[in-house]
C-alpha cells in the first residue's frame, strides 16, 4: 500500500488523497494517466525510473487532448515523481501512476470551464500476464476505439473501458488476453499493450496511425532491435498473419515483453517461446535495470549515492 501521494499541489498521506463522488473525472472518465516503472538494481544500490521524461511528455500530450492545463511542466512532473519515490523509500520495483483529472464536483458533460489537477502515487506491481510459458490469446470480437471517436493515442481514463471489454471477454473464454482489430479490420494491438510479430526474419509492428497507443515500450524496442541486429518494419498487419507468424509478443510498461504462443488455438510457430522474443525480452530487462551502459540515459536514478 502506498504511504504518500502528491495531491492538490502537496505531498500528503496516501489515505488523505481522496475525491468526491461528484468528481467530474469519476463521473465522466475525464482524466488522463501514465503507467511508469521504476526498477531496483541491488548491485547498483539504485532505483531507476525508466524513460521518465517520455512518460511525463506523453501525459502532457494526453492532457492536451482533454484541454487540460496540469499546472506543471513535464520536467516538473518528473521531479515530483522522483521526490515521491524518495519519500516512499522503497528498495524494490515500483509502478508509478501520475494522473491529470477534471477535479470539479459538478454534473455536466464537457471539457471546458473545469479545474484541472495532478495527482501521483506509486505502488509495487505484480506481472499482469504470466510470461513463463507464453500467453494464449484470441482475436477479440470488440474493435479498438477509433481516433475520430475516442483517440487511443491518448491515455484517457474513459477510453480504457474499451480494453476492459476486450480483456474480460477474453479471460472469461479461458484466454490470457486478446488481440484487437481496428475499425478497418487490420490488427491494432493487445487489450492494453502493443503487439510485435516476427515473420520472414523481420520484426514487424503496426504503425502509430493504426489506432494504437504510441507506446513508450514499443518505441524502446523499435530503437533497441536494430542496435542488436534485429531488422524492424512498421506496416499494417492482417488478421491471418497472426496465424502464420513465426513469433508474436506483447509489450508495454506493465507487461514488459510477453511472448504469445497461440492465437485462437493456432500455435504461433512451434507453440513455444521463440528466439527473437526471448532475446529481445532479455535485452529489455537489462536495459530497464540500468545494466546496459549505452542506454543508461533512459534510466533516472532516484536515490543520492
Amino acid at each position: 500500500m502506498p504511504s504518500v501521494a502528491y495531491f492538490n499541489n502537496e505531498f500528503v498521506p496516501f489515505d488523505q488523497a481522496k475525491v468526491s463522488v461528484m468528481n467530474h473525472a469519476f463521473n465522466y472518465g475525464t482524466a488522463v494517466f501514465e503507467g511508469v516503472r521504476a526498477y531496483w538494481n541491488a548491485a547498483h544500490g539504485q532505483l531507476y525510473v525508466f524513460r521518465l521524461a517520455e512518460h511525463c511528455q506523453r501525459l502532457a500530450s494526453s492532457g492536451k487532448l482533454l484541454r487540460m492545463d496540469l499546472g506543471h511542466t513535464s520536467e516538473e512532473i518528473a521531479g515530483l515523481v522522483v521526490e515521491l519515490l524518495r519519500r516512499e523509500n522503497m528498495r524494490n520495483d515500483m509502478y508509478i501512476r501520475p494522473l491529470g483529472y477534471k477535479s470539479d464536483d459538478v454534473i455536466g458533460v464537457r471539457l471546458h470551464n473545469l479545474t484541472d489537477r495532478l495527482t501521483i502515487f506509486a505502488t509495487p506491481l505484480s506481472p499482469t500476464i504470466d510470461r513463463a510459458e507464453g500467453a494464449n490469446v484470441c482475436v477479440s470480437p470488440w474493435r479498438r476505439n477509433d481516433d475520430n471517436a475516442l483517440p487511443p493515442r491518448g491515455k484517457i481514463a474513459g477510453g480504457y473501458v474499451n480494453p476492459a471489454f476486450i480483456k474480460t471477454d477474453a479471460q472469461l473464454k479461458g484466454f490470457d488476453d486478446a488481440i484487437v482489430l481496428n475499425q478497418d479490420g487490420h490488427v491494432a494491438e493487445g487489450s492494453a499493450q502493443n503487439l510485435f510479430m516476427v515473420r520472414g526474419g523481420q520484426l514487424v509492428t503496426c504503425p502509430a496511425t493504426a489506432n494504437v497507443l504510441e507506446g513508450i515500450t514499443r518505441d524502446t524496442l523499435l530503437t533497441l532491435a536494430p542496435d542488436f541486429g534485429i531488422p524492424v518494419r512498421e506496416r499494417q498487419i492482417d488478421r491471418t498473419e497472426l496465424y502464420l507468424a513465426d513469433e508474436l509478443f506483447f509489450c508495454g510498461t506493465g507487461v514488459e515483453v510477453v511472448p504469445i504462443t497461440s492465437v485462437d488455438h493456432y500455435a504461433v510457430g512451434d507453440g513455444r517461446i521463440g528466439p527473437v522474443s526471448a532475446r529481445i525480452g532479455a535485452i529489455y530487462r537489462r536495459v530497464v535495470h540500468g545494466d546496459e551502459p549505452a542506454y543508461l540515459g533512459w534510466c533516472t536514478p532516484v536515490f543520492d549515492r
